[in-house]
Parts: C-alpha cells; structure tokens; sequence
C-alpha cells in the first residue's frame, strides 16, 4: 500500500479517543468535510494533532491512503453549515483529500483543552467511574452517557442474581452530589428502586 506523502506514522498514545471521521474532500484545495461524534467538537477545533486511523473493515473499501496510524498537523478546522471542515498540512488538494475518506480521527485525551468550569467533565472521563449513593450502596459502572436533549443521562452496568443490568441516572446536580476523577468515584443521591 502506498501512503500519501506528508503522512507521518506514528504510535497511537494509550489515551487516545476517536472523535471523527473524514466524510469526504470539500472543494478543490484539499480541505476535508468532517463527521464529529460529539454534538460539541469543541477538541476538534482546537486540537492541532490528530492521528488518524483507516476505516474500520467494512467500510474500509478501497481505503489504501495509508496503513497503520499517522499523525497530521492541523492548519485550521472551522465549522461550516451543519458541520465541520479542516485543512491539514500534509493535504493540498482535492484527489488526496478524496483518498482519505473514511479515516477516523483520534486525539491525545492529554491534548483536549481544560474544562471551563468544575462542574464541567469531558463524556469519556466519565466512563469506568463507580457511581455510589449517599448511603455508600454501589449503583453500578458508568458504561456510557446517553444525550436526552435538556440534561446529559449516566447509563449504569451492574450485576444482580448473575445477570448484567442497566441502570440511568440522570446527570444533574439535583442527583449528582460529587464527581471524584482521582478517586473514579460519582456520588448520588439515588436509590437501587428508583
């Protein structure tokens, strides 16, 4: 497989998360249109390294930019219309921009930027964190997060009678005591019967 030129390989860090996709060239000077997972692609626009990856399998096609992982310096990423578009210094125009559709594209957790506020916590440091009530019973695993429009939901794993349930918490202050990142710990005020 032939790599573009300009695409460096590189080791994927051990905290990255993906965070996009290369939808497609936009216009001629190698630009590309891009699909972001969050509704907020806050680190998008202000990371200024990514590494990309191929496709995964299925829809990775005639996917032959590059193999591997490679890492790309970012010039700019701005939004446009009902999404996002970049330029990135190893793409000049259209036809390599056109060979990259499909790349999923992956930043250093270390490089997102500070979270405004204290009460600000990025989705994927939320993942893994144990979730107690005030009275100290274990209420499960933070698996994912779940978008319901107003407020963000906790979505919960955890094990009763040898079975894998779920459980939603709705994550807002009313229910949410604490948030403990060093200690992988979130603390609520909610009962195993709700």
């Amino acid at each position: 497989m032939a790599q573009l030129p300009g695409l460096e390989p590189a080791v994927l860090p051990p905290d990255a998360v993906e965070l996009g996709r290369v939808q497609e060239a936009w216009g001629i000077k190698g630009w590309l249109r891009l699909h972001s997972h969050s509704a907020d692609p806050e680190v998008l626009l202000a990371a200024k390294r990514w590494f990309l990856i191929p496709p995964e399998a299925r829809f990775a096609r005639g996917f032959d930019a590059f193999s591997g992982v490679v890492t790309v310096v970012v010039d700019e990423v701005k939004t446009h219309a009902d999404g996002l578009v970049a330029r990135i210094e190893a793409i000049a125009d259209r036809n390599a921009a056109e060979a990259l559709k499909g790349a999923r594209i992956h930043v250093a957790r270390a490089d997102f930027p500070a979270a405004k506020s204290d009460d600000e916590y990025y989705w994927v440091d939320l993942l893994g964190l144990d979730v107690i009530n005030r009275e100290g019973v274990h209420l499960g695993v933070v698996r994912d997060l779940l978008s319901t429009g107003p407020n963000s939901v906790l979505c919960l794993e955890y094990t009763e009678d040898d079975k894998t349930l779920e459980r939603m918490i709705p994550f807002v202050s009313v229910y949410v005591d604490q948030v403990d990142l060093p200690g992988k710990r979130i603390t609520v005020d909610w009962q195993p019967d709700y």
